[in-house]
């Protein structure tokens, strides 16, 4: 791998703003994350996530699967800071690819009201996941960060 590209992957501000933010959204994915691979906070565990994604989103298995360990590691590798920005590449396109396949049919809205079906929700708490990513892209990991110990 090109040296300058190994130094953009570490590379980032040492400010109290991305580590707000990665821990924001680490602290966030992480009860959902453990949702799907669980099954903790009444999830549905790793087969009941991989059946929903196969079946009713209509991904692949291999799809599927890649999904999920995203947001599985993601959210540790958010959470310690480690390998930020290609962290926030991945879970930014995880969530377009969530918007795409499953809540963009559903509206804006979350379903606050309970006005949709069950599990129906639109895509506003993805939108802000995409805009925190973007964030993270250009920041890096922040103070505290295992980027911010390996690029020193």
């Amino acid at each position: 791998m090109n040296k300058a590209i190994k130094q953009w992957i570490v590379s980032g501000d040492d400010t109290w703003s991305p580590l707000i933010l990665r821990l924001t959204l680490g602290i966030v994915l992480f009860p959902h994350a453990a949702q799907k691979l669980f099954g903790w906070f009444e999830g549905p565990g790793l087969k009941g996530e991989m059946d929903y994604m196969t079946t009713h989103v209509g991904l692949s298995p291999i799809v599927a699967a890649t999904a999920i360990a995203i947001e599985c590691l993601g959210t540790l590798f958010l959470l310690l800071g480690a390998w930020t920005k290609i962290t926030a590449i991945a879970v930014f396109s995880l969530f377009v690819g969530m918007i795409v396949t499953d809540h963009a049919s559903h509206g804006f809205f979350m379903n606050w009201f309970g006005k949709m079906p069950a599990g129906a929700e639109g895509f506003e708490y993805h939108v802000l996941v995409l805009g925190i990513c973007l964030s993270l892209m250009t920041l890096g990991g922040g103070k505290y960060s295992i980027d911010r110990s390996v690029s020193r």
